[in-house]
């Protein structure tokens, strides 16, 4: 039995304690936050978990074997750094770290003290994502030309970290999971209208070998709640859109050239419009997946698709972007661009 405790109790807290409580290799036996009107709050919810408003006293009390950090960015790797120091097993929520640097030294003392160090990178434990890649493995797409995103609501606004940072992880990470491995250069435009310096809305583009791109737009001021990835192969076309009830489209759609054209008639590009259909998804709470996935590394000790590694590479995107954004947009190289990203076997 792991003996688990979840630090930070914001908006996302009190949903992972729930979810980890419904574990059955794993007991919820503290949490911890500075704000003692959220730690009463959870503690009505779950009275026989020991609540903590000191992160150093959790850490003395010898009472959990993984920890959960679901606090604001600028402090995952100072807690997730002292949870490793005392071998304790931590998952963090995205992004891992705020620079590339903090990323490799949390890898680098996870894997000298012998911890799992896991990210929570939610996408790539949901479903309809797993059905998006074999449809890309398969080859029922045919060759990915784009893949393009948009996340966007009016709210909620952060102000320890941009849209960038707080909303287009999830795009990337999936982006990089479909595909497979790094961007070869990153270039990201933005504004910021509410807070100076904290940029609420950005446009990141993303190239890959072959001759493929993908288009990020993440915005908290937009009039509408959007959650749309678009595949575009040369074969048929995808939209997973996770606010419907039918997650996933695929479209019988494409544009074709003629390879020889030996005359302005047969030069005419022919444009396929087939059918439609929603594919079979098997659909499970993603957050539930992702506790699980993370219980299952501590026990079997098998390496999760979503480790340090894979939270590092997003980190790399995100930094090549933050750059861009603060140079004029232009494309920033990748060095890590020909490392191949890790897939779930």
């Amino acid at each position: 039995m792991i003996r688990l405790g979840v630090v930070g109790l914001g908006y996302w807290g009190p949903n992972l304690v729930r979810c980890f409580s419904e574990i059955a290799d794993c007991k919820v036996t503290a949490f911890c936050d500075q704000n003692i009107d959220r730690l009463l709050m959870v503690k009505n919810r779950f009275p026989t978990i020991q609540p903590f408003d000191n992160y150093d006293e959790l850490l003395a009390s010898n009472s959990v074997d993984a920890l959960v950090i679901a606090t604001p960015t600028a402090t995952h790797f100072p807690l997730a750094r002292k949870a490793i120091q005392q071998r304790i097993h931590v998952f963090v929520e995205k992004p891992l770290a705020r620079t590339v640097q903090e990323c490799e030294q949390l890898i680098e003392e996870a894997a000298l003290n012998q911890v799992t160090l896991f990210v929570g990178h939610i996408f790539l434990h949901a479903s309809p994502v797993a059905t998006l890649r074999e449809l890309i493995v398969s080859g029922e797409l045919g060759n990915i030309n784009y893949i393009s995103s948009r996340r966007l609501n009016l709210g909620p606004v952060r102000k320890d970290v941009s849209c960038l940072y707080d909303l287009a992880p999830h795009d990337i990470s999936m982006m990089l999971y479909l595909l497979g491995e790094q961007p070869l250069s990153v270039g990201c435009s933005g504004l910021a209208h509410l807070n100076e310096g904290i940029h609420d809305v950005c446009n990141l583009n993303l190239m890959f070998r072959g001759n493929r791109m993908g288009m990020i737009h993440v915005s908290w001021l937009d009039p509408r709640k959007e959650r749309v990835l678009t595949v575009v192969g040369d074969r048929k076309m995808a939209v997973y859109d996770d606010l419907e009830q039918e997650k996933i489209k695929v479209f019988d759609k494409g544009v074709r050239t003629p390879l020889h054209p030996s005359n302005y008639a047969e030069f005419q590009i022919a444009y396929r419009y087939g059918g439609s259909y929603s594919p079979f998804i098997q659909e499970r709470e993603p957050l539930k997946s992702e506790c699980e996935a993370f219980i299952h590394s501590i026990s079997s000790g098998q390496v999760p698709l979503t480790d340090g590694r894979n939270g590092l590479q997003v980190v790399e995107v995100l930094d090549a972007a933050q750059r861009s954004l603060l140079s004029g947009g232009g494309q920033i190289q990748l060095a890590s661009s020909m490392v191949s990203v890790k897939i779930a076997s």
